[in-house]
């Protein structure tokens, strides 16, 4: 990192007679001409300082922690905008936009298509360079920040609002009074809720709100997370990932929502709402990217940033389909995929970037690569001959506008040759910086360029919190429950065993505080109470204290009081078991294996083996381990995903029946390693003996449902039909309800029919004695698919309609469906 700041220095010196080429932009410019440079003033506290030197951290290989707070008001109320309609970019660049961009010289166009990391501006004392800084928007013309100071570098471990507000406001401050003067646009990986800023309000993991399958979770999630970031001064976030979870070896399967692309499209589609609102107006809102573009879950091998080989038709069935829900959501920006489809770079593919992205799906936003992926192509997948013949074939080839890098730099210096030599258009360039420009006016960069001082107060809300902890609630899967071994009763004597059962950064995941999560310094102390535990939600719904032992680490392995526990799992009356996983994410989380490690399987079947006591299992975990023995040995297993900072009393609450778990699969469970590229809408004759399937859950009550009611015997292009099922809630509890429908084509002429397909879902509160009537509509286009021509066609047969297919209390109705 110093190379970086060092070599951006000496840049500065040899650019400074390029840079006074060049003519700040006119300040007759009306849209710069009502612009308040100044920065609001937020009152922060510390480092420490000594003489007027500032401190190293008390511990150096510590990061500080912010003693500052938020206050985290119980309740609050923001101004409410029309959210009706499409809300997003359009293919019209408005005139002001238009005269700003005939201002500015190449080198300020050049700045506007570039991103840099904050950890560039962060001096070696962990705070803000200014100089740096000042270079990067005097010299470069600098476009974009992007980052967390905290994940890397920055003194702070984790910035309140307050600190992160005023680190934002600053970059913004040098932005607006020089270089260029246009305003800077600040890019955070806010993925499910502001999890970079303390105090801000963690949402379960995007895999999590699939499970509710209730949209509203994916809504607010996106809503109250845009709200936290922009408190902090960033207002572009990168999210929602719209991939498909299709091989579940993948270490970034919690980031996205789930295998099935009706499922994934209508929780994108409202989590783009939620994140963005009208954000042409509304100033608590975001700009929204859907990420990554396309494919990038399908790696042949499971390992993160590999190659992907996806027939087109199959990429058009499966994998297109959620992000043309976010388009139709009006997404602002989107982000094309690390590495290669079909044997070709994404970023530099004409076929996806333009003609099905641009042409076909008529996106009008703002494009980005992903991080460094355009010097890729040089430096790691050997398909240009240099940076500059990379650039040249992004430009020329795709629609890409942004330059998402660590540091844009030798992008911005080197660029420049490219147009004025001919082999990048100055048109080209023009048509990337007017859509930039465009999405800063819309998100309000030229009237608000700084954070909001007000809604620093409702980070952390109350009111928020108990979103948070709904989400979670929905989310929560019962996967088995013999002889009714749960609920717990607060009676009993429970042993529980396991890390993640005492832990708030477990519960949570990756892109937590850091990309990787909270270090093993910084434990759970990182959270400074803004979060729960699982050993806090059993005592609180208990009133008693619990009977633990760690027994294994995080990672499997045992420590102390591993030998301890079949002895003390003979005095329980039950036991259970909890087995979680680290915070890593992407390349560090690579797998070679979904086993569970073997000193955590050997204890569990030992208690099982060795003792009389019930066994439950209860899982905390991105990917799904193979629980091999364990499924068919233990009484109960519980699937919590990563329910997030606020999951443990949620956990804790379903545990001992507060509430009837309501979650259902959002994808397949493998039971072998094989297994874990299979999804549940495979072949109709291929095998699919999964763990646990798609759409599975149970719940403490007994739900019956009625037979199903069509509307016509017959479904055809012209003639759609509904169909209606009524559940009855025959137990004790108010139940959350899912009703799933799926269709199967029994016979399709020429294309082997999947297994299944998700069509509709739906999700109420049913009292104990009532019944709710689901009622769903179905058309025959939905059932149409892509052929290998690409073609997308009808073909007539019989077709079942299934409610809550892989469940017990599924019912199935056959039509048949006419091909005209």
């Amino acid at each position: 990192m110093m190379f970086i700041r060092d070599s951006l220095l000496n840049l500065a010196m040899t650019v400074i007679s390029i840079a006074s080429i060049f003519s700040c932009l006119a300040s007759a410019s009306s849209i710069l001409g009502n612009l308040n440079i100044s920065s609001p003033e937020i009152v922060v506290i510390g480092p420490k300082t000594m003489g007027g030197v500032v401190c190293l951290p008390e511990f150096v290989p510590l990061q500080d922690f912010d003693p500052m707070k938020p206050k985290s008001i119980d309740s609050y109320t923001l101004p409410k905008y029309d959210e009706s309609g499409y809300i997003g970019p359009t293919k019209n660049i408005e005139q002001d936009v238009l005269d700003l961009l005939s201002n500015m010289t190449l080198q300020e166009k050049i700045g506007q298509m570039s991103v840099s990391h904050v950890l560039t501006f962060i001096g070696c004392d962990g705070e803000l360079n200014r100089t740096v800084v000042e270079h990067a928007f005097k010299v470069l013309k600098l476009g974009f920040v992007y980052g967390c100071p905290s994940d890397i570098f920055g003194r702070w471990a984790l910035n309140s609002p307050q600190r992160y507000a005023n680190f934002s406001n600053t970059i913004q401050e040098i932005a607006l009074s020089s270089g260029s003067k246009a305003p800077v646009m600040y890019g955070i990986d806010s993925l499910r809720g502001a999890n970079f800023v303390k105090g801000a309000t963690g949402f379960p993991a995007p895999v999590n709100q699939a499970a509710t399958f209730n949209p509203i979770h994916a809504y607010n999630t996106g809503k109250i997370g845009a709200k936290d970031t922009r408190a902090a001064g960033q207002q572009w976030i990168y999210g929602p990932a719209t991939d498909l979870n299709v091989n579940r070896m993948w270490s970034r399967n919690f980031e996205n929502y789930g295998e099935d692309p009706y499922l994934n499209g209508q929780m994108t589609y409202n989590n783009i709402k939620g994140l963005q609102g009208n954000y042409k107006k509304d100033r608590s809102r975001v700009a929204a990217t859907f990420k990554h573009f396309i494919a990038y879950s399908a790696t042949y091998d499971g390992k993160d940033q590999e190659p992907r080989y996806v027939p087109m038709n199959s990429l058009l069935e499966y994998h297109v389909p959620s992000f043309k829900k976010a388009i139709e959501a009006g997404s602002a920006t989107g982000m094309e995929s690390y590495s290669s489809l079909n044997g070709q770079d994404v970023v530099s593919s004409k076929k996806i970037l333009k003609d099905l992205l641009r042409d076909q799906l008529k996106f009008y936003g703002t494009l980005s690569t992903d991080l460094n992926e355009n010097l890729s192509q040089f430096t790691k997948h050997q398909t240009a001959f240099n940076t500059s013949d990379a650039t040249i074939q992004v430009y020329n080839n795709t629609s890409i506008d942004v330059q998402l890098m660590i540091d844009s730099s030798p992008f911005i210096l080197e660029t420049p040759q490219l147009v004025q030599s001919g082999k990048i258009s100055l048109s080209r360039v023009d048509q990337s910086v007017a859509r930039i420009l465009q999405l800063k006016k819309d998100i309000g960069l030229f009237e608000s360029p700084y954070s909001d001082p007000s809604l620093i107060d409702t980070v952390g809300s109350l009111q928020d919190v108990e979103l948070s902890r709904n989400a979670a609630r929905e989310s929560i899967i019962l996967l088995k429950n013999e002889n009714n071994i749960l609920p717990l009763s607060p009676n009993e004597k429970v042993l529980y065993v396991g890390t993640s059962f005492n832990s708030t950064r477990y519960l949570a995941g990756g892109r937590n505080v850091h990309s990787d999560g909270p270090t093993d310094l910084e434990g759970d102390a990182i959270f400074s109470g803004y979060g729960d535990t699982i050993l806090l939600g059993v005592e609180k719904v208990t009133g008693k204290k619990t009977n633990w032992i760690t027994g294994y680490s995080i990672n499997g392995k045992r420590v102390d009081g591993y030998e301890n526990i079949v002895r003390e799992a003979r005095k329980a009356d039950k036991v259970v078991f909890c087995f979680g996983q680290d915070s890593k994410r992407g390349l560090n989380a690579n797998l070679n294996t979904l086993r569970l490690p073997q000193d955590q399987y050997d204890i569990a079947k030992r208690v099982i083996e060795e003792t009389t006591t019930p066994v439950i299992l209860l899982l905390t975990q991105n990917q799904p381990f193979s629980l091999g023995e364990l499924s068919t040995l233990a009484d109960g297993v519980i699937n919590a995903h990563l329910p997030g900072v606020y999951g443990g009393l949620p956990i804790a609450e379903a545990l001992f029946g507060v509430y009837s778990p309501s979650g259902r699969q959002p994808y397949t469970y493998p039971k072998y390693d094989y297994q874990s590229m299979t999804n549940y809408y495979t072949p109709i004759w291929n095998e699919y003996s999964p763990e646990y399937a798609f759409g599975q859950g149970l719940g403490y009550n007994n739900i019956t449902y009625s037979n199903i009611t069509v509307s016509s015997e017959t479904i055809s292009a012209s003639n759609p039909l509904t169909v209606s099922i009524t559940a009855t809630n025959n137990g004790k509890l108010p139940q959350m309800e899912p009703a799933l429908m799926f269709t199967t084509q029994t016979i399709r002429r020429g294309y082997s029919p999947e297994k299944y397909r998700l069509r509709a879902f739906d999700k109420k509160l049913i009292a104990p004695g009532a019944s709710y009537t689901f009622t769903f509509n179905l058309t025959a286009q939905e059932m149409m698919f892509y052929n290998i021509d690409l073609e997308k066609v009808l073909e007539e047969g019989p077709v079942d309609i299934t409610i809550n297919a892989f469940n017990k209390n599924a019912k199935v109705k056959s039509i048949y469906m006419n091909g005209n």
